[in-house]
């Protein structure tokens, strides 16, 4: 005796006009047509709330993502912290002076400090050490970055949200005026390096009269940063580099100079931006 087929029930689902009684809407379905509706509208809702919260600026409302306050906060706190650790290296210098001079012996000359820093910069880094730190930087990005979800290129970040590299480890001579003045001034010792701050591509790089040596490198989201009055060029047009990587030595080049300082752009969609909101240094 062969089994009979089993009858596929259909259901009705029908929205009716209380006072007129007649049917509004109506829809049949089944058991398998509901539960496949049911999956493809709860996929849909999923990926809408990721959508809105990847792409849109809710997703600075969620607790412990960095949002542009919390950066310029950090990087706001970092300055505070350098400048106490230089406030501190003052009142040392002090102190060590005020012993030597009660002791009978000679004061300690700041410039003195200065110019044998700047000898000891001069030998400090040959090209097989920079070269040997490049390749230390290069393994430790790459053993950070191997588990990441998504490779650098492909992310899309705001610059908020993003880590630059401090170009020159200096004192800040002039500050950003959005003005006058839409970049800042740098000094450090001469023969100090310069460092790419970011990923990029050389899309610039010689010699002008106004601003020397200068190089400018193209970055990804539409950011190019600008570094000028260098001694001497480690890059040319079209070289990749990398955050951190040597890219100049420090001078004073050019007319627009009055001492061996990096006076240093960033530009954010066509637009400079104040380069102490996002680097320390």
């Amino acid at each position: 005796m062969q089994n009979k087929a089993r009858k596929v029930r259909n259901f009705r689902l029908s929205l009716i006009d209380n006072e007129t009684h007649k049917p509004v809407f109506v829809t049949r379905f089944t058991k398998r047509s509901f539960v496949i509706a049911a999956v493809i509208s709860a996929v849909t809702v999923c990926l809408v709330i990721f959508s809105v919260i990847a792409f849109t600026p809710v997703r600075t409302c969620i607790p412990g993502y960095p949002d542009s306050r919390a950066k310029r906060a950090a990087v706001r706190n970092a300055i505070r912290i350098d400048s106490l650790e230089m406030i501190v290296s003052r009142w040392e210098l002090y102190s060590e002076n005020l012993k030597r001079i009660l002791e009978g012996e000679e004061a300690i000359r700041i410039d003195s400090i200065v110019k044998r820093f700047a000898e000891e910069n001069k030998t400090r880094y040959s090209e097989d050490e920079i070269k040997k730190r490049d390749s230390i930087l290069r393994s430790n990005v790459s053993r950070e970055e191997q588990f990441s979800l998504s490779l650098a290129e492909s992310r899309n970040l705001h610059i908020e949200g993003m880590h630059f590299f401090c170009p020159l480890k200096g004192i800040i001579s002039q500050e950003y005026d959005p003005l006058i003045h839409p970049f800042i001034d740098i000094t450090a010792p001469a023969n100090s390096m310069v460092y790419a701050t970011l990923d990029g591509t050389v899309i610039s790089s010689g010699w002008n009269d106004e601003s020397g040596y200068t190089i400018q490198i193209q970055h990804s989201n539409d950011i190019i940063s600008i570094y000028k009055h260098n001694q001497k060029l480690l890059r040319k047009v079209g070289d990749k580099v990398t955050a951190g990587e040597p890219i100049a030595v420090v001078g004073n080049t050019g007319i627009l100079t009055t001492g061996d300082h990096l006076h240093f752009e960033l530009w954010y969609k066509g637009e400079a931006v104040d380069p102490t909101k996002y680097i320390n240094f």
